[in-house]
């Protein structure tokens, strides 16, 4: 069975994933660190995770593999679960791919160090109604990749 996994303590998109979830018969597996109050339904299934840095990502990059999808903004779990032939998504509805994910790192890694060097950086634009959409429409397409895996 295909496996929507999410990435969701900061995740903005959780309910579109489980409607195309349902819509397409695929398991929905939230990944958090805390409790979130979710909608109950036999597909969707709740895993809290210990607290601390990456222990969500881990569990997520250990299952993650062909025929899966991961909805995520983590670079580096991303990274992982395309090595594992998993596909990523970020909930703006930009999809990491082995080309894109190199660049994806360097920028994150020139980011962190912009910051330890105590300069300012912007964070991600809010989140809108276009992404949103967009997250959709890349989410339908992931699936029709995903089922012919």
């Amino acid at each position: 069975m295909h496996i929507l996994y999410i990435d969701a303590d900061a995740c903005p998109v959780k309910e579109e994933c489980f409607r195309v979830a349902e819509r397409v018969g695929f398991r929905a597996v939230v990944v958090s660190n805390g409790w979130i109050n979710l909608r109950r339904a036999a597909f969707i299934e709740q895993v809290v995770v210990d607290a601390g840095p990456d222990v969500a990502d881990d569990w997520i990059a250990e299952r993650a593999g062909s025929g899966d999808i991961v909805v995520t903004s983590d670079i580096p779990l991303a990274d992982r679960c395309l090595k594992a032939g998993a596909q990523a998504l970020r909930p703006n509805g930009e999809a990491f791919s082995p080309d894109s994910i190199g660049s994806a790192l360097a920028g994150r890694m020139v980011g962190e160090h912009l910051r330890s060097m105590g300069a300012l950086t912007s964070g991600p634009p809010p989140f809108g109604p276009r992404d949103r959409s967009a997250f959709l429409q890349a989410l339908d397409r992931a699936v029709v990749v995903a089922k012919r895996a």
